[in-house]
């Protein structure tokens, strides 16, 4: 009887082959989930702040107080709508409250007065997202970024995008890297420095790229 061979036909992939990219994908589905947070430009209270804010991209609806504070801008609105800092704030209170078609309708009606703000341009990026249009998400961060060279939210919201939603882990890393410069101890929301995960993602990134297309053995 002749001998069988050890080496599988072509296209097949070794076992531990495959059990090597499962792991990695595995792991980077858990470090994705770690940083899918992603961070708004202004504190829930609609003011400026001096630093980034993670907030959470889910619906949790208005309070009381931030419900009536809705209804007499927009009654504002009703009168003087050429102010973009009150189509702003009535953005960041939808925004806030979960209601993100109206808070792009309201951000775009800021920026259709008074062009170029790279924190009304990142958080109407936040809200295409949320609404699943990932590439004008992307488009506005880069329009937050020309905007403002140096802003740092709209380069870790872009690589989040890019990595979590269009799967393009080089075109995140490269975002993340741009942060870096300008800000080497830049975090993410949950803490974790951006270096480290600019680092895990590459390894991941190299090491999946190392078991395409291995023979098997």
């Amino acid at each position: 009887m002749a001998k069988q061979s050890s080496t599988p036909p072509d296209g097949f992939v070794r076992k531990e082959t495959l059990w090597t990219a499962v792991m990695l994908a595995m792991a980077a589905g858990f470090l994705i989930g770690v940083v899918f947070t992603i961070f708004k430009s202004t504190p829930p209270s609609g003011r400026p702040g001096s630093a980034p804010v993670p907030q959470q991209t889910a619906a949790g609806g208005l309070s009381e107080e931030q419900a009536a504070r809705l209804f007499e801008l927009e009654r504002q609105a009703a009168t003087t709508s050429d102010d973009p800092e009150l189509w702003a704030q009535i953005g960041h209170l939808y925004f806030d409250g979960g209601e993100s078609e109206k808070a792009i309708v309201a951000y775009e009606k800021s920026l259709a007065i008074a062009p170029g703000n790279p924190n009304v341009l990142t958080d109407l990026g936040v809200m295409y997202r949320r609404t699943g249009n990932a590439e004008k998400a992307i488009a506005s961060f880069d329009k937050a970024m020309a905007a403002d060279p140096t802003h740092e939210v709209s380069r870790f919201n872009k690589g989040i995008v890019l990595i979590h939603d269009l799967k393009d882990i080089p075109g995140g890393i490269a975002a993340w890297e741009s942060l870096l410069k300008i800000n080497p101890l830049a975090m993410a929301p949950n803490g974790q420095s951006v270096d480290e995960l600019v680092t895990q993602f590459r390894a991941m990134s190299q090491g999946a790229a190392g078991t395409q297309g291995k023979p098997a053995s």
